[in-house]
C-alpha cells in the first residue's frame, strides 16, 4: 500500500518545506508546491493525484520576522495570495501559521490526516530535495560555471537538430 499524496501549498515564509519534512518523518508522503511564485493557478494539481490539499496562510510581519533577508511587502504578499487562490480555494486544510511553532502546525495537520485515515508508512520517507526560498544560494563562480554549462549544452542541442554532430 503506497502513502497518499499530500501537497502543500502556501505564501512565502509559510513553512511549507518545515512542514513537509516532519510530515515525511511521520510516513506522510508530503510533497511543497511552490506555486505562490508561478502564474499558473493549478499547478498543484499537476503531476501526481493529490489525495489532501494543505495550504498554509501568513501575515506580512511574520512573513518579514521570519526571513529578515528578503525584502517583503504588501504588494508582494498581494500577488502571492492571488497566485494562491485556486489552492486555497480547493484546500483541504487551511493553517494561518501566524503566531504558531512548528510543532503546532504539525500537530493540526497530524490530526487533520489522522482523522481523514490518510494512507502512510510505518516509517519515515526520505526527504526531499529543498524548493523555493529554503535553497542556500551558490556561491557566485558555481552558479556562473552551471549557466555556462548549460549555455554550451543548447548550442549543441541547436547544432544537432541543424544535423551537425555534437562533439563531447
Amino acid at each position: 500500500m503506497n502513502p497518499s499524496i499530500i501537497k502543500v501549498v502556501g505564501l512565502s515564509a509559510g513553512g511549507k518545506s518545515t512542514l513537509v519534512r516532519r510530515l515525511r518523518q511521520a510516513g506522510y508522503d508530503a510533497r511543497p508546491v511552490s506555486q505562490e511564485h508561478s502564474n499558473v493557478p493549478a499547478l498543484w494539481q499537476q503531476f501526481d493525484q493529490t489525495a489532501v490539499l494543505i495550504y498554509l496562510d501568513i501575515d506580512l510581519e511574520t512573513q518579514r520576522s521570519r526571513r529578515p533577508d528578503v525584502t517583503w511587502d504588501e504588494a508582494t504578499l498581494l500577488t502571492e495570495r492571488k497566485r494562491l487562490a485556486h489552492a486555497y480555494e480547493h484546500a483541504d486544510l487551511k493553517i494561518n501559521t501566524a503566531g504558531l511553532a512548528a510543532e503546532d502546525v504539525l500537530k493540526v495537520a497530524l490530526a487533520f490526516l489522522q482523522n481523514q485515515r490518510i494512507r502512510h508508512a510505518d516509517e519515515p520517507l526520505p526527504p526531499l530535495a529543498s524548493t523555493g526560498s529554503a535553497l542556500v544560494p551558490a556561491p557566485e563562480s558555481e552558479v556562473t560555471s552551471v549557466w555556462i554549462g548549460e549555455k554550451k549544452r543548447n548550442r549543441k542541442k541547436r547544432r544537432n537538430k541543424a544535423g551537425v554532430a555534437a562533439k563531447d
